[in-house]
């Protein structure tokens, strides 16, 4: 009790980064880099979806990104069924709707889904390269 008592702060830090990770692997996300999503790409041919909303979409994508919007997606299942063993990664501008298209597709049934964690964003920032070409 006593290096609890001198040490609160230390505690304090455990306990929050503990329930942090609790949290994440509760709600089941598969994040990764933008360094793994393109190894996916490169080396397990993944499809990647882009779930933004238009305009976001032709500011820029990732390349060869299909755009399905998030709330389009339960909609428009049927033409990614061939992909359901397939490496898929979903993205938006943060990550926060793209962790939502994850759920659905895992719903679906869908087996290797992947959330681009920090979405688009986080992907320009590590300088890789956005195209504005409509898929």
């Amino acid at each position: 009790m006593e290096f609890l008592q001198h040490n609160w702060y230390w505690a304090a830090l455990a306990a929050v980064s503990g329930s942090l990770l609790i949290a994440t692997s509760l709600r089941g996300s598969r994040g990764i880099s933008p360094a793994q999503a393109t190894q996916l790409i490169n080396r397990e041919d993944a499809i990647v979806i882009d779930v933004r909303e238009a305009g976001e979409y032709t500011a820029g994508h990732l390349l060869n990104a299909r755009h399905i919007p998030l709330g389009d997606l339960p909609n428009r299942l049927a033409e990614l069924e061939k992909f359901k063993d397939k490496p898929v990664i979903l993205n938006c501008q943060t990550g926060g709707r793209s962790s939502s298209a994850c759920d659905v597709l895992r719903k679906a049934g869908f087996t290797q889904v992947h959330n681009l964690e920090g979405g688009i964003a986080a992907w320009t920032e590590a300088g890789m390269p956005v195209s504005k070409k409509k898929k």
